[in-house]
């Protein structure tokens, strides 16, 4: 049994990356650039208003001033402005020549001759200068960033309508166990419906690889070697569940060595989770997860999410926030790195949901998140600080 700051840096050693492809940027949410995203022009392009107002010179506040032009967004200026002299101008558009300040119209007066008069004292410029956002030629978005909308946003205001990302990675999911039916058939006695294919699809869709589910393979070693053999061909990841423990018919281990894996660890000292095994085959990378939903929502969150990021070129830093407990926690064991389902409270706090055991998987449906409890720690006081790291 490995740590599991161990079993981390052994899976992210492992990852090779998936390579890149070009996509309209208008898809690229999500993704992680491939390359730095460059300017091609000063932002702003030119002088322009911050406000509604009028553009004039400093020195010309203290005199009534003669509005010489109108300036709307989208029209450029007409005339040069003099001494004693504005152009009435909107948020937006071009400075004229000669202009240094645009007072806002709260702060203006118009006179019965028409002329403007200045009412404030000591404006702000509030003129936004040529490239004082970015200049020409600057890097503006970085490789390895993971695009947010506000990118999306960047790069329509440059132009750069193409952006290279990294590949999705293609992850295929197998769960194991005789005693599994799929989610539409009522289970027999015995029997329980397979939840865990469709969580770990839907987390590998979260984490942005390409999710595709392969079925149940059955308590027989042929039948899950065949399912194995096919996925591997296939896919970048290879995701199992069930049949990783101690069982007379737990046969993965044993199968995925038939098939070329180097299993680099088989336990974890993590709670839940510890049966968890993972193996670098000459084609991808496979991980075979206990069979209780909980263990296997965690450790995809804590091994697999970081390393389909590392695939697509991206870092991943897990949100973890510094809370206090609201109530005071106990554990049985304290062998291991615990992982406990918790909520943020209204007030500040972060509070454990009520929590079965790594089979309660509606557990995870009322929780923000996961504490993380220190090997050797068995009891959190109430009001205790806890790293708190959200789903």
């Amino acid at each position: 049994m490995i740590s599991f700051e161990d079993a981390l840096g052994l899976v992210l050693d492992s990852v090779f990356e998936t390579g890149t492809e070009e996509v309209s940027f208008m898809d690229s949410c999500g993704r992680i650039l491939a390359e730095d995203v460059i300017s091609d022009s000063d932002i702003p392009a030119f002088d322009r208003s911050a406000v509604d107002g009028y553009a004039c010179k400093r020195e010309s506040l203290a005199f009534e001033m003669e509005v010489v032009d109108f300036i709307p967004a989208g029209k450029n200026p007409s005339v040069k402005v003099g001494l004693m002299q504005c152009s009435k101008i909107m948020t937006g558009a071009w400075i004229p020549e000669g202009c240094d300040v645009v007072i806002m119209v709260e702060e203006t007066e118009i006179l019965p001759s028409g002329k403007v008069r200045f009412t404030g004292s000591d404006p702000k410029p509030n003129i936004m200068h040529r490239g004082e956002d970015v200049k020409a030629g600057e890097a503006v978005l970085m490789k390895g960033t993971k695009i947010k909308p506000q990118d999306i946003g960047v790069m329509a205001s440059l132009g750069h309508t193409r952006v290279t990302v990294g590949k999705r990675p293609l992850v295929g999911i197998i769960s194991t166990g005789s005693e599994l039916v799929e989610p539409p058939f009522h289970p027999s006695p015995g029997q329980i419906r397979n939840s865990n294919a469709y969580q770990l699809t839907a987390q590998t869709i979260r984490a942005g690889a390409v999710p595709s589910y392969y079925g149940i393979a059955i308590d027989e070693e042929e039948a899950t070697y065949n399912l194995v053999s096919k996925a591997l061909a296939e896919n970048n990841i290879v995701l199992l569940t069930g049949g990783v423990s101690m069982g007379d018919l737990d046969l993965v281990p044993d199968v995925i060595r038939k098939l070329g894996v180097d299993i680099l660890f088989t336990r974890v000292a993590v709670q839940p989770g510890k049966p968890t095994t993972f193996g670098v085959h000459p084609k991808a990378l496979i991980f075979a997860l206990p069979g209780n939903t909980v263990s296997s929502f965690v450790q995809f969150e804590l091994l697999i999410r970081p390393a389909i990021s590392k695939m697509m070129g991206y870092k991943m830093n897990p949100a973890i926030l510094k809370l206090p407990i609201k109530k005071r926690y106990k554990r049985i064991r304290a062998d291991r790195l615990g992982w406990l389902p918790a909520k943020i409270t209204p007030d500040g706090f972060v509070s454990p949901v009520e929590y079965h055991g790594s089979a309660h998987l509606t557990a995870l449906s009322e929780a923000d998140g996961l504490i993380s409890i220190q090997q050797g720690r068995y009891v959190i006081e109430e009001g205790d600080t806890v790293d708190f790291r959200l789903f």
